[in-house]
């Protein structure tokens, strides 16, 4: 009787069960022993609060990461935007060059000036009136002296707008209102009367403006005054006059100013003289300007339409 027959498949699955066997007790015990790693859990880390740190992936609008620090970046932007440099009677004014505190104490110094100049003595005596310690003006922005006289230039012109309705109570004669040109003197007129209180150190304080560093300071503001008492007069140019109109006020002013620390008349009355001689002149040259330019188009448009007359395709 023969065994019966095996075949090949099936023998080679049969061995291949039989290898297997013995080695099978030896693997799967020790991968059941092997220790798995420590699984992190939130109680074990460290990490901070979602309020404090939120995912830059919680985005709702699903567009892009958004900032850990977008609020902060964006009241930098606040801050950094450029200030308005326009009027307008529904907007408040832009804030001035001066923190409150630096305010305080200019304001403070300011009442020295007559005495001691634009100096550090005045600043020194300011910081003490309000309790402050002598070196304390050593924070001032732009140098001490300079400081105190720029914050003279800002609070002078920003006066002028709550003057206007003393600086215009007899308006004219007959009850006529005054034109834009007298209005800008009289208004010229009361920024020269501001100086009184230190007309004696003003040299002093023009040689510090002239300093190359504080020269684009000065300027600024001598541009600031002009446009302060074209706006308050009441002028709505819209053409290129309003920069000339600019220019030419801050050249006068800035000449009055000058011959003012020289004149020793009774209230300045050869200083108001020269700012209207000034200013006329002004005037007159603006109006020959404005003359020419309208004698210059005229005749351009004539030349124009005679030759379009004629065929010229222009």
């Amino acid at each position: 009787m023969h065994p019966p027959t095996v075949s090949c498949s099936a023998g080679a699955a049969a061995t291949r069960r039989l290898l297997l066997r013995p080695l099978r007790p030896a693997i799967l015990p020790s991968s059941r022993l092997t220790p798995a790693p420590p699984s992190r859990s939130l109680s074990s880390t460290t990490c901070r609060p979602i309020t404090s740190s939120p995912s830059p992936f919680n985005n709702k609008n699903n567009n892009r990461p958004t900032s850990l620090h977008r609020p902060q970046q964006k009241q930098q932007q606040q801050q950094q935007q450029p200030l308005r440099t326009y009027h307008s009677h529904t907007h408040p004014a832009p804030p001035g060059p001066f923190t409150p505190a630096e305010a305080h104490l200019l304001s403070a110094a300011y009442l020295h000036v007559p005495a001691h100049g634009f100096t550090p003595e005045a600043l020194a005596l300011g910081a003490r009136d309000i309790g402050l310690l002598d070196i304390s003006p050593a924070v001032l922005p732009d140098g001490g002296a300079f400081a105190l006289i720029r914050w003279h230039l800002y609070f002078q012109r920003t006066c002028l707008a709550g003057k206007v309705h003393d600086i215009f109570a007899g308006e004219g004669e007959g009850g006529a209102p005054r034109t834009v040109g007298e209005r800008v003197e009289a208004l010229a007129w009361a920024r020269l009367r501001g100086n009184e209180g230190v007309v004696g150190r003003w040299q002093e304080a023009l040689a510090i403006m002239a300093q190359p560093s504080y020269v684009p300071a000065s300027l600024k503001e001598l541009a600031q005054l002009a446009d302060e008492i074209l706006y308050l007069a009441g002028d709505v140019s819209v053409d290129p006059s309003w920069y000339t109109k600019r220019a030419s006020l801050s050249t006068i002013y800035a000449a009055a100013e000058l011959f003012q620390t020289t004149d020793t008349s009774p209230g300045f009355r050869e200083t108001r003289a020269f700012l209207r001689r000034r200013l006329d002149e002004a005037a007159r040259a603006g109006g020959a300007v404005r003359a020419v330019g309208e004698w210059v188009g005229f005749n351009a448009s004539a030349a124009v339409n005679v030759l379009r007359s004629k065929g010229v395709r222009i």
